[in-house]
């Protein structure tokens, strides 16, 4: 069973004793509700580092007023269980007390890259997460933290965070994983029923449509999000908050594909809003 430690103090303690034995840290972020996606994170911080660290903390700064802080799925013995089972060494889990005590007020801010995509939509979202990840990196001290691509704008947020502030740790980039049918791994699955499920495939099926178009070798972004479009509203239920095509990892605006693009959507199954991307190429894609 990993050692489950809630107060920064004893964090600080764990991450003290591990530096001095010469360990590595290997760092796996997350707000619980614990899926094949995060279980993936951990095996790569474990391939390449000696103790690997989860937080489990659902962060109330990065939901905006009416999203879903309250509904976020909170499953700490399935969670515990499973870090258990992938061989977590330590799992912070802190109160949110213990993260934003009384009289708190300070908050972390990337600009320019946080102005589109999820940000543009969730005007706050991205403050709270630059902020939390500032706070538990300074608690963990990783060598390297691990998240996953379908949060692909969040770790673009969080690589230049990191270099901005000059803090000495690697955010590493995992790739997307999948279920059988192609849908994204996600927390928020969970909330669609099964007719909601069965339409969000369409999430797929359009970054497919993209890729079949790369390679045909459409260098038009317009072209293709168009097709990205059409398909995803070819099913009823799906509802676009956007579907866009930046330059990756700089995030700027892009007319042709001569260049790394990250093809990213948004969209809504009832109340359920999903995410999924994909990183394109002239011709090729790899990564989604």
């Amino acid at each position: 069973m990993p050692k489950v430690v809630e107060c920064i103090t004893e964090m600080r303690k764990v991450v003290a004793e591990a530096r001095l034995a010469g360990k590595t840290i290997g760092f796996v972020p997350t707000m619980g509700a614990l899926h094949e996606g995060h279980m993936t994170l951990v095996r790569e911080a474990k391939k390449v580092c000696d103790v690997v660290v989860v937080s489990i903390f659902i962060n109330p700064t990065q939901f905006g007023p009416n999203e879903d802080f309250d509904a976020y799925p909170r499953t700490w013995a399935e969670d515990l269980n499973a870090c258990r089972s992938a061989g977590v060494d330590v799992v912070f889990h802190p109160h949110v007390h213990e993260m934003y005590p009384d009289n708190w007020g300070t908050w972390v801010t990337v600009e320019d890259v946080t102005d589109k995509l999820c940000g543009k939509s969730r005007p706050i979202h991205f403050r709270g997460v630059a902020t939390v990840v500032t706070k538990l990196l300074n608690i963990v001290q990783p060598d390297k933290a691990f998240f996953g691509q379908k949060d692909a704008q969040q770790v673009v947020v969080l690589k230049k965070m990191v270099r901005d502030l000059n803090m000495p740790y690697e955010i590493v980039m995992v790739p997307i994983v999948r279920d059988v049918d192609g849908l994204a791994k996600s927390s928020r699955n969970v909330y669609l029923n099964s007719e909601q499920r069965q339409a969000a495939l369409v999430l797929y099926k359009s970054l497919c449509k993209a890729q079949e178009l790369c390679r045909s070798g459409e260098p038009d972004s317009r072209k293709i999000r168009e097709a990205v479009i059409a398909c995803i509203e070819s099913v009823s239920l799906a509802k676009i908050d956007y579907v866009e095509i930046y330059s990756f990892p700089d995030l700027a605006d892009i007319d042709t594909l001569d260049q790394d693009a990250l093809l990213a959507v948004a969209v809504k199954f009832g109340t359920t809003r999903l995410i999924d991307n994909t990183i394109l190429k002239s011709n090729h894609i790899c990564g989604g």
